[in-house]
């Protein structure tokens, strides 16, 4: 977990200098995972990011009955380095607000109108995880695999189908890898794991009890445990080596819907963009050898 919390600084390190597009967005998903106290800062700012702009830090302290601290603290754990850049972050949001809003769907609504909120919220995902994935991140997950004999891909549910094809992405590029999206198997898999295998999660959540027990499972038998999961705080990034982060909002109609899944495979596809470059003649070849054998089975 070490090596998370030194990304995410890192992180909040080179945004200094520059505001975030999405603050608005991190702290609406942040918010049912957040303490009380935080939950207070977090519905002010909601409800009033104009005001935020003009306010000092006391003000906003006494106007949430929170102390000072827990302002700061509260801004760097939406990633941001301070209130000063909580406040430059939110002023250009409101200055120029993001192009696609996510919508929830209507009961009223046309097939038009579906497919345009549908799209526009892919859209966005794709923007916000983009915003909030930590290249240093990458890269160790890069390394991590790279160093493995073995790869494991845990996956339940809606986030089986991207661990399927997290698996099959990997046998491209001549990696050793298996998708366990059992959840039995999935918890004998992980006891078995060594300093030698490498494990990717997917959980959108991050609060699944098979892929938590599985990742915790792989974490304690000595492997490298990488996880792709939502921006906030889930129990799974306890025993995380490298969290990768998606930003992906679920609506009423639409939960776990196709916005996460869409943000979990770009996500996975610059993985293993990243795995590829770093073996390049190697991944190649395989890619070569593997679309020639794949070839007999087309007309």
């Amino acid at each position: 977990m070490a090596s998370t919390s030194k990304t995410q600084s890192g992180r909040a390190g080179q945004a200094d200098t520059r505001p975030v597009e999405n603050a608005l967005g991190r702290i609406r998903i942040a918010l049912p995972t957040m303490a009380k106290s935080a939950q207070r800062i977090a519905e002010f700012i909601l409800e009033r990011p104009e005001d935020i702009v003009g306010m000092s830090v006391t003000e906003l302290s006494e106007a949430t009955g929170v102390s000072e601290g827990s302002v700061i603290n509260f801004c760097r754990n939406i990633g941001l380095s301070g209130f000063q850049h909580m406040k430059l972050s939110l002023a250009q949001e409101i200055v120029q607000p993001v192009q696609f809003i996510h919508e929830d769907l209507d009961r009223s609504d046309d097939m038009e109108t579906v497919c345009r909120k549908v799209f526009h919220s892919g859209i966005q995902a794709l923007r916000d995880s983009l915003s909030v994935l930590d290249p240093v991140a990458l890269s160790q997950a890069v390394e991590a695999v790279r160093g493995a004999k073995r790869v494991e891909i845990y996956g339940i549910g809606s986030s089986a189908p991207i661990a399927e094809d997290t698996h099959y992405r990997m046998l491209r590029i001549g990696l050793d890898a298996r998708a366990v999206t059992d959840s039995h198997v999935q918890a004998i898999s992980a006891s078995q794991c060594s300093p030698e295998v490498a494990t990717i999660t997917i959980s959108h959540s991050g609060a699944t009890h098979e892929t938590v027990i599985a990742t915790k499972l792989a974490k304690e038998a000595g492997a490298k445990t990488i996880v792709v999961t939502n921006f906030a705080r889930s129990p799974i990034q306890a025993y995380a080596d490298v969290v990768l982060f998606t930003m992906a909002r679920e609506t009423r109609f639409r939960t776990e819907a196709m916005t996460s899944r869409i943000a979990q495979l770009c996500v996975i596809d610059a993985l293993i963009a990243g795995l590829a470059l770093a073996d390049y003649d190697h991944a190649t070849d395989v890619l070569k050898k593997t679309f020639d054998v794949l070839s007999i089975k087309r007309f």
